[in-house]
């Protein structure tokens, strides 16, 4: 029998897990793939269903997230994370932050307001 790095080197698409979010209109994607020397890397992906022209049409956008930054970015989003529910509970407990983060700890009221369609 194969063992499971064997058996992703003759997968060509080496995708070795997905999981799919549905949200509403948008739905993520978040597949864990190999490279050709097995290094995981993860993609994240964003669909949001459009009609244009009578025609269902899907907006994909992509980001690739390499082994060396995982931690970088899960520290990251749980930091903005943990800051969303600070401010919507009302507790505005602010952390040591690490020394490369830029932190603009501005008022709620005093961000534009944007929406990713825009985008």
């Amino acid at each position: 029998m194969f063992s499971q790095i064997e058996i992703m080197e003759y997968d060509k698409s080496s995708e070795v897990y997905s999981k799919v979010v549905r949200a509403g209109k948008r739905t993520y994607f978040f597949d864990v793939k190999a490279t050709k020397n097995n290094d995981l890397y993860l993609t994240l992906t964003e669909s949001k269903k459009t009609i244009i022209d009578g025609r269902e049409s899907y907006q994909k956008h992509k980001l690739f997230l390499y082994k060396e930054d995982f931690e970088k970015f899960q520290d990251g989003l749980a930091d903005a994370l943990g800051k969303i529910h600070s401010i919507t509970s009302g507790e505005e407990n602010d952390t040591d932050s690490s020394s490369d983060e830029v932190n603009t700890d501005r008022p709620v009221d005093q961000f534009s307001e944007v929406s990713f369609d825009d985008l």
